[in-house]
């Protein structure tokens, strides 16, 4: 377990963190790293950090944002600290709930199968990952509260891309969590994990 591996996974709910906002805020999406975001939820047993996202390079705006949000003299933005400390609340709750667990591992594996036929961004299995996040994770007494414009939030095609991504960071949460990463490496760890994700940028 490394700082490095840990670095990655958490850049995974920072990603996941930015893309929510910028649908919730533009209405728009940067269609790569959506990808690989959507594809670290389909990868339950992956070989590696880079097998999880598909390449690391589909990391780049978490890693960006990663050190734009833990970096010394940089502009933070309170929205996506709220998004990511919400993943890190739902992954705990997650991981005490057996039986979720395997629900949520079922309907990922019947989204998967359809990925043979279909591309990853089809909106059908946006739709099949945004009705699982609904089905699981959005039972719980805790939720994340998306703000943004309501014209961009009402839209049925971006609500579903805003609980898949909510999926995401939560995924991600999980890697973070068995990569060795907790919220204390978020207070004295800061520095190194963002000389990480600028060694990768």
């Amino acid at each position: 377990m490394s700082i490095e591996n840990s670095t990655f996974a958490l850049a995974g709910m920072y990603q996941s963190a930015k893309l929510v906002r910028d649908i919730a805020r533009k209405g728009l999406i940067d269609q790569e790293p959506f990808e690989a975001s959507l594809n670290s939820i389909l990868k339950i047993d992956a070989s590696s950090i880079e097998d999880v996202y598909g390449q690391l390079s589909g990391l780049k705006t978490g890693l960006y944002t990663l050190s734009q949000q833990l970096g010394s003299g940089t502009q933070r933005t309170l929205e996506i600290t709220h998004y990511v400390l919400g993943m890190m609340i739902l992954e705990r709750k997650l991981m005490k709930k057996n039986e979720m667990l395997d629900k949520i591992q079922t309907g990922i594996e019947a989204t998967k199968a359809k990925t043979d036929t279909l591309a990853l961004s089809d909106p059908e299995i946006i739709k099949d990952l945004a009705n699982l996040y609904v089905d699981t994770l959005s039972k719980f007494n805790f939720r994340i509260k998306v703000n943004g414009e309501r014209r961009f939030l009402e839209n049925p095609n971006n609500a579903e891309k805003i609980r898949a991504l909510l999926f995401a960071g939560i995924r991600s949460g999980v890697l973070w969590r068995q990569m060795g990463g907790n919220r204390l490496h978020l207070i004295f760890s800061r520095k190194k994990m963002v000389k990480i994700a600028q060694a990768y940028l």
